[in-house]
């Protein structure tokens, strides 16, 4: 796999808005993309666009016409890019609004009793709704307890708690907090094995930005994204669901289509961004790539993306040249162990005798953004176990730089002396 040599890296970090200055801040450098990644230039201009149209879809005039294929355009998109040969796409108001109602239709459309199983490195999202849920459809809600030590939850973790019982099953597939990506694939396998009409529901909020993702080789009936973390901008949620999941009872217009999982009309703008966002990875794929076959072009940009985010975060760790990484400087604590090979772009660290807010506080001085992760209802389930009360999150994506990299190393080193 070819690098990304400096002209690819300087052509990438070109088609984003505020690559390196924030228009409050001034010049910074943004490592806080696991709160939300830069936004595509294109994404921008697009949805300037459609903010201006006044027509709905449904309507017989030529305005309409051309914002459902629009629509339809962006559903086989991104169809392609996720490699869903089944199911659907549908958008609603954010990637936590949507894994609450597929996790509550998947409880109450399933039989009373049985078990709803997680595990304890997920986000509230999916936590919370299956706590919520699971009550309410008269089952009891298993978390599994994860790998303190390496900030992930594996197939054998699964495979001690999963049994026939087991209705709905919740994966997360990267932790926000802890950086690290989980199997999806072997631990729904371990699920399918002993309890195969399960509803499995994937959390990849935090992934989606970090290599592809391949749902027909997942086995599972649910996946959902926040867009706006993956280069697009606020305001919609993504959910890919299974022809299982589609047909179940869920809340729709009275006489309306049945296989319809929106409510009311949706922002085609939100749409026609997902394109814009799949033709980004279309291009980088082509760079790494002669196929003409797109997803094969998606395929060669996501191990782009990984190999350099993973030559990032190895840098982080152990330095640059005569630059010390933060396994070099002294009270610097490393999340989730010095070379798991589960990271994925992040990196958590607190330091002994200084709390993490006043080092992101002394960070941001340096105009280096980062952020502050308490252990609270988002992260005291990473936190609490490990007696820390908060941690700072250093996060980063493919358009970051070696560069980038060493000026918050110089800067830590700084704080920490």
């Amino acid at each position: 796999m070819q690098e990304l040599s400096h002209q690819i890296l300087k052509d990438i970090r070109n088609k984003f808005e505020q690559i390196d200055e924030c228009p409050v801040q001034g010049k910074r450098v943004f490592f806080e993309n696991a709160g939300g990644a830069l936004t595509l230039k294109s994404v921008v201009k697009c949805s300037m666009k459609y903010a201006a149209i006044p027509d709905n879809q449904g309507r017989d005039n030529d305005g309409s016409h051309e914002l459902v294929k629009t629509i339809n355009k962006a559903k086989e998109d991104i169809r392609i890019f996720m490699n869903a040969s089944s199911g659907q796409f549908f958008v609603g108001e954010s990637g936590t609004e949507l894994l609450f109602r597929i996790i509550m239709n998947a409880c109450l459309g399933t039989n009373n009793q049985g078990i709803v199983l997680g595990s304890t490195v997920e986000h509230p999202a999916t936590r919370s709704a299956c706590s919520r849920w699971s009550k309410i459809s008269g089952k009891k809600h298993v978390l599994i307890p994860h790998n303190d030590e390496k900030g992930l939850v594996c197939s054998k973790q699964y495979s001690k708690y999963i049994t026939k019982d087991t209705k709905v099953a919740t994966i997360l597939h990267t932790s926000p907090v802890t950086g690290m990506g989980m199997d999806i694939k072997e631990i729904a396998k371990e699920i399918r094995s002993v309890s195969p009409d399960c509803f499995i529901i994937v959390d990849g909020i935090q992934h989606a930005a970090h290599g592809q993702i391949d749902i027909d080789n997942y086995d599972i009936d649910a996946y959902v994204i926040s867009p706006y973390k993956m280069f697009s901008r606020h305001g919609y949620g993504l959910a890919w669901i299974s022809d299982k999941l589609t047909n179940l009872p869920h809340d729709m217009l009275v006489d309306g289509p049945k296989e319809t999982w929106e409510l009311g009309t949706r922002d085609t703008g939100a749409y026609a961004t997902l394109s814009e966002v799949v033709s980004y990875f279309e291009w980088l794929g082509e760079c790494f790539t002669n196929s003409n076959n797109k997803r094969d072009k998606f395929v060669a940009a996501g191990k782009a993306i990984h190999k350099h985010e993973k030559n990032l975060t190895q840098t982080m760790i152990f330095g640059y040249g005569n630059i010390a990484g933060l396994s070099q400087i002294n009270k610097v604590n490393i999340i989730g162990g010095l070379d798991n090979p589960a990271r994925e772009g992040l990196v958590s660290m607190y330091v002994d005798d200084i709390p993490s807010a006043e080092v992101v506080k002394r960070l941001n001085k340096h105009g280096i953004r980062t952020h502050l992760r308490k252990a609270d209802h988002y992260s005291g389930n990473i936190l609490n176990p490990l007696k820390q009360d908060s941690c700072v999150r250093i996060s980063l994506c493919h358009y970051n730089s070696i560069e980038e990299v060493s000026q918050l190393l110089i800067a830590i080193k700084k704080i920490c002396e």
